[in-house]
């Protein structure tokens, strides 16, 4: 260095005779670069010089010109000051600062600073280079402000680097993360000359902006013009092969790769897990997975929320555990992946391990991982827990809200669940259709028809009414608010439909006692093709238990065996329990349950015990006590019930050893209650 560059009539031209600190800098060689990174001013040997005067001074060493330019242009201390001594120094010079300096500022994200540095270089007539633009319009994506790229643009084209395949591969970048789509096809039509890049932005653009179909047909156009894809390219076009759930189109670009030599890139690999995973194939993606040399935590991340998100949930909390004996550290991602694993399993205790592990990392304030949290603790029964985490998420959006309304409704907080989703609406957070589907079972459980029916307004005004599971919610809500028609009639403009959808109107017949309409809805749900389930012979014996259907019963029971291959679960034999015992035929209730391959439950001998009072049978009334009794000693429900079978047969002295019992276990008649639906009118 020309340290001559520093003497005292040089520096004069720049220091006030008060700024006279000394330098407490030894190493003199390395002296620009520390003074440039760190410093707004330096005291050297009595004088204190400011920054924008030493860069002007270091620009005139030749060899190191451009790397102290670039780092002081972070730490300048007053820009008007350094740029006129600079523009009566040397306009080259100039020129090179500002174009070096705007780039710096987008390199390190300071994208507002950088367009406010060109509207000043604007100003001071200072021509930008073609590089300095691709930067700014980098900077209008970054910020997605349109119409600062559009000003840029135009100044492009005054300038007449439009053509230019690097400019114009940027401005439809640009138009894509703006999501100005239609701009950035325009522009990409222009182009005279494009390049695989150019192409590669296209495909990424309509990714990015949730088109797979549109990224697809662009891809396909790409090869039909001759250009051969890259792996970035692939990278770009895996994807859309899972989210459009194309496994076969995914499948060719796998061979190509292979074809290609790009299976040593690890995004590609990485790509091409995620998509087998997504589609379903997990035991492909798994065996790539192992077959890959190398993995990184986007690897890991991809084989276990593949594994989550095709209901392998032990598989992926193993490989969770596996990725840690790696010594691979998880990300937010992974977190956000693993988290619902432990919600499935109720796995409490792996799920706080896993929050100790967000605080000590500093996830926290991530929203997916503080809304995985919400859902987690919420589906181990550990409402409060949720309750406390949700309120400790900075940017709640619209997911953080649905996990929360969907715990307390799940959890049998129903008045908790109305409570957040009226503070959701207030917070001006806008409901979707998880939104609602979340929040209507709390309407039904409070026999909030009211409420019920303001939120089926809003599922009509916001056009959710096509959605199936809306839908299903909506007559699940009428059905048990008593309103069965209204139930159909939202049932039938719906307008597709699913085993949930039949069954929920088929229990809702039920319940009420329709009967012949509910097997007449069922007989329709065959005509459509729709396959029955174990549930859907719930709502069926329901039905015809409460209709005193006993024959057509009995012959369901035996369709569901013969005709659709189901084995009889718990709940089919209670209901065919209950239709045998409300009808009269006890003796052979009796039998179902001595002869059925399942332990009998406290249903099953509830139903039984329930029936003996209907029909004052008091020894087989006995017999289902005692079962219950050894089942759920403390419940005082069986006990009530039997003394009140003893009492009808005026059998007192029973009726006093039962109640000596029951004191002798402290069981105790809980106060009945009753729910009523009050609104203030203003």
């Amino acid at each position: 260095m020309d340290w001559s560059l520093f003497n005292s009539s040089s520096l004069s031209l720049f220091l006030s005779p008060s700024e006279t600190t000394p330098c407490k800098c030894n190493n003199h060689t390395q002296l620009p670069l520390i003074f440039v990174s760190n410093c707004s001013h330096l005291n050297f040997y009595g004088h204190r010089i400011p920054t924008y005067a030493f860069l002007a001074a270091a620009l005139k060493q030749k060899k190191k010109k451009r790397q102290t330019a670039s780092a002081g242009a972070n730490a300048y201390g007053n820009q008007n000051q350094f740029l006129q001594i600079n523009t009566q120094k040397d306009e080259q010079h100039n020129v090179f600062l500002w174009n070096d300096m705007i780039r710096d500022y987008v390199k390190k994200g300071f994208y507002h600073e950088a367009l406010r540095m060109y509207y000043q270089m604007q100003r001071a007539g200072i021509e930008p280079d073609r590089l300095v633009f691709i930067s700014l319009i980098n900077a209008c994506g970054r910020l997605s402000d349109l119409q600062a790229g559009l000003q840029i643009h135009q100044d492009i084209i005054a300038r007449g680097i439009e053509s230019d395949v690097f400019v114009g591969t940027a401005l439809a970048s640009m138009y894509f993360k703006c999501e100005s789509l239609e701009n950035a096809r325009q522009m990409f039509d222009r182009m005279p000359e494009r390049n695989v890049v150019s192409w590669n932005a296209m495909i990424a653009g309509y990714s990015q902006n949730g088109l797979p179909h549109k990224a697809w047909e662009v891809f396909k156009e790409m090869l039909f013009q001759g250009v051969k894809p890259n792996s970035v390219t692939m990278v770009n076009v895996i994807p859309l092969c899972a989210n459009l759930l194309a496994m076969e189109q995914g499948k060719q670009i796998h061979g190509y790769v292979i074809r290609n030599g790009f299976e040593s890139d690890i995004s590609v690999c990485n790509g091409f897990v995620d998509m087998y995973a997504k589609c379903g194939n997990v035991n492909i993606a798994y065996k790539l997975f192992r077959r890959m040399p190398k993995r990184d935590v986007v690897s890991w991340t991809a084989i276990i929320a593949g594994y989550s998100r095709n209901d392998h949930s032990y598989e992926a909390l193993a490989l969770f555990n596996e990725m840690q004996v790696q010594n691979i550290q998880p990300n937010s991602i992974t977190i956000a992946s693993i988290l619902p694993v432990c919600a499935d399993l109720v796995a409490l205790e792996q799920g706080k391990q896993i929050h100790g592990y967000v605080i000590r990392s500093g996830f926290e304030s991530d929203v997916f991982v503080g809304t995985g949290l919400v859902d987690m603790y919420a589906k181990c029964r550990n409402v409060k827990t949720a309750h406390k985490l949700f309120e400790r998420i900075p940017q709640r959006n619209a997911v953080s809200w649905n996990a929360i309304i969907a715990g307390c409704s799940q959890n049998d907080h129903p008045h908790e669940a109305l409570a957040f989703f009226s503070e959701m609406q207030i917070q001006g957070i806008i409901p979707d259709p998880v939104t609602m589907v979340s929040v209507l079972p709390s309407c039904a459980d409070l026999l909030a028809l009211e409420q019920g029916k303001q939120i089926h307004g809003y599922v009509i005004r916001s056009g959710f009414e096509s959605d199936v599971f809306v839908g299903t919610g909506l007559v699940d809500m009428y059905s048990k608010c008593g309103h069965i028609g209204v139930a159909r009639q939202v049932f039938d403009k719906m307008l597709n439909r699913n085993v949930v959808s039949w069954n929920s109107m088929i229990l809702g017949y039920g319940i009420h006692g329709h009967g012949e309409d509910a097997l007449a809805l069922f007989s329709q749900m065959q005509q459509t093709g729709t396959k029955p389930n174990h549930s859907t012979f719930i709502g069926v014996l329901t039905a015809c238990s409460h209709a005193g259907l006993v024959e057509e019963g009995r012959q369901h029971f035996e369709y569901m065996k013969s005709d659709y291959d189901l084995a009889p679960e718990m709940g089919h034999y209670a209901c065919l329990v209950d239709l045998l015992g409300r009808a009269g035929h006890l003796d052979e209730a009796h039998d179902i349950i001595k002869t059925m391959p399942l332990e009998p439950n406290v249903v099953v001998w509830g139903a039984l015990l329930g029936a003996c009072r209907i029909h004052s049978k008091i020894e087989l009334g006995v017999q289902a006590a005692k079962h219950l009794f050894e089942l759920q000693p403390n419940n005082v429900g069986y006990y009530v019930l039997l003394s009140n079978i003893y009492a009808e047969a005026g059998r007192w002295e029973d009726v006093a050893k039962l109640r000596t019992v029951m004191k002798e276990r402290e069981t105790k008649k809980q106060p009945g209650s009753s729910f009523i639906e009050v609104w203030k009118r203003r």
